[in-house]
Formats: C-alpha cells, sequence, structure tokens
C-alpha cells in the first residue's frame, strides 16, 4: 500500500513494506486511518539529516503504539537506511516503537538494526526536503514556525 502525508508544506507519497514489517505498518496505517496523526508537529528537525513527527505532544516524549505502549523493532536484512528518504520509526532503545517516526535526507548506516524502516518516500522528496531546512531551535531542533501533518491518505 501507498500512504500520503498531506502536510502544511506540501504532500510527502510513501510506498510502506507490509510484508517485512507487518505490525509496524499495520500500527502507521491504523493510527493514519483514525486520524491519530492529524495536526501532528515535525517536533524534531535537523538538517542535512532528517525530519521526525508522530507525537500528540509535540515533545519528543509522546505517543503510543495502537496496542497501548510500545512494539517491538522488525529489522529486515533487504531494508536499510541506505538512500535519503527512507521512512523509519523513532525509538528510545531496543522494542520502544511507539507513534513517532521520522524521513532521513541523507543515507544513515549508523541506524540499521537500531530503528526499523518500514518505507520509502516515492514522490514529494522536495517537500522533505523543504522540511528538513526550516529554522529551528538551535537547543531543541524544534521547527520555529509549526510544519504540520494535516492528514494521511492510504491507498
Amino acid at each position: 500500500p501507498t500512504a500520503i502525508i498531506h502536510t502544511s508544506m506540501g504532500d510527502i507519497h510513501l510506498q510502506l513494506f507490509t510484508k517485512e514489517c507487518p505490525r509496524t505498518a499495520e500500527n502507521f496505517c491504523v493510527h493514519a486511518k483514525e486520524g491519530y496523526y492529524n495536526g501532528h508537529i515535525f517536533h524534531r528537525v535537523i538538517k542535512g539529516f532528517m525530519v521526525q513527527t508522530g507525537d500528540p505532544t509535540g515533545t519528543g516524549t509522546g505517543g503510543e503504539s495502537i496496542w497501548g505502549g510500545n512494539f517491538e523493532d522488525e529489522f529486515h536484512p533487504s531494508l536499510k537506511h541506505d538512500r535519503p528518504y527512507t521512512l523509519s520509526m523513532a525509538n528510545a532503545g531496543p522494542n520502544t516503537n511507539g507513534s513517532q517516526f521520522f524521513i532521513t535526507v541523507i543515507p544513515a548506516p549508523w541506524l540499521d538494526n537500531k530503528h526499523t524502516v518500514f518505507g520509502r518516500v516515492t514522490r514529494g522528496m522536495e517537500v522533505v526536503q523543504n522540511i528538513s531546512i526550516v529554522r529551528t531551535s538551535p537547543k531543541t531542533d524544534k521547527p520555529y514556525d509549526d510544519v504540520r501533518i494535516v492528514s494521511i491518505t492510504l491507498r
């Protein structure tokens, strides 16, 4: 399946790896369908690295899975952070996936087998790029002007 993240800066089209990461994809899709992500800000943006969202509190400490709490990592040998525009789960250590996710703008091999890769951007790379260069607080990496998820469409 594909997902389109409608952001305040444009649309990001994603291919989701449901076969390789069934639980991660299910978590994302159910949250998306139920509108959980609607209105969430990109709370952490690091120029030349990645953009992160999916936290209802907008602080980086919130969010939970569709099952409540956290769920396990799903690493797959063929899915690596080997190129820009990789969709991956944010976490606080092994098996602590909740609702937060990020999209890279560079290859980031040091994240392999630490963060679950569950999709790739197929269109709207320039939107991800534009989000990644907004002005942010040097202390928190939070954009000064909110960039939001309006909604997510699943196909």
